[in-house]
């Protein structure tokens, strides 16, 4: 049996949905981050050394980073699903996709929620200072960067239904957590082809008994 070691409002999601798609049997075991630092309990280190989520077990295996849970998943249990035949124009896609997703978009969103923490969270002797620098990184490096690849991903999607092209496949699920944080932060400069994207997906059913399982997701 696949146990999802799932954290509250994570990534995990992302492998809830993948094995509903598949429609796969599992188990969750249910992780609460701390209501002050959003970390995750130092339970997890009992899972994985580095304590974070998701991590899954399987038999003897524990495996950890979406990319590689869902490909594993994919590989071992899909018999063909979610993934494009290899040699494939959407298989360099399928690919692309997996690795882009924490590679290149997730680094900008993450600095987004850090500099905005910072302007709002500094100690208030420093914190003029600290909002002018945060406000000068963001507007000179980070928005510029997210809004590259807000308008390449919404070209992208004009030109196919899903990001390895016609068919759902496990990048769109890897992909989904910073799609729907960059289109929650982009504050209506998302490109409609993003936001059609992320309703496709909100209205799939295994996406759907995911957060029933999962819980609320706002992704980060």
């Amino acid at each position: 049996m696949i146990t999802v070691h799932h954290l509250n409002n994570s990534r995990s999601q992302r492998v809830l949905w993948l094995l509903e798609e598949l429609a796969l049997p599992y188990e969750i075991v249910k992780y609460e981050r701390d209501p002050k630092t959003m970390l995750a309990p130092p339970s997890l280190r009992a899972v994985h050394p580095l304590g974070k989520s998701p991590v899954i077990t399987d038999g003897d295996a524990t495996l950890a980073e979406s990319g590689a849970i869902l490909e594993y998943l994919v590989e071992t249990y899909g018999k063909g699903a979610l993934a494009p035949a290899a040699g494939t124009a959407a298989h360099r896609l399928y690919r692309y996709f997996m690795h882009y997703a924490e590679g290149s978009l997730m680094p900008f969103l993450l600095l987004k929620l850090v500099f905005n923490k910072v302007k709002a969270d500094a100690p208030l002797l420093v914190r003029p200072v600290a909002k002018a620098i945060a406000g000068q990184v963001s507007s000179r490096f980070i928005d510029p960067n997210l809004a590259a690849h807000l308008q390449f991903l919404g070209d992208h999607l004009a030109k196919h239904t899903w990001f390895a092209g016609d068919s759902l496949t496990a990048a769109d699920v890897q992909m989904s957590y910073p799609v729907e944080a960059a289109v929650a932060r982009a504050d209506g400069a998302a490109s409609p082809k993003l936001i059609e994207w992320v309703a496709r997906i909100h209205a799939r059913p295994a996406y759907q008994r995911a957060i029933e399982r999962g819980g609320p997701l706002t992704p980060a």
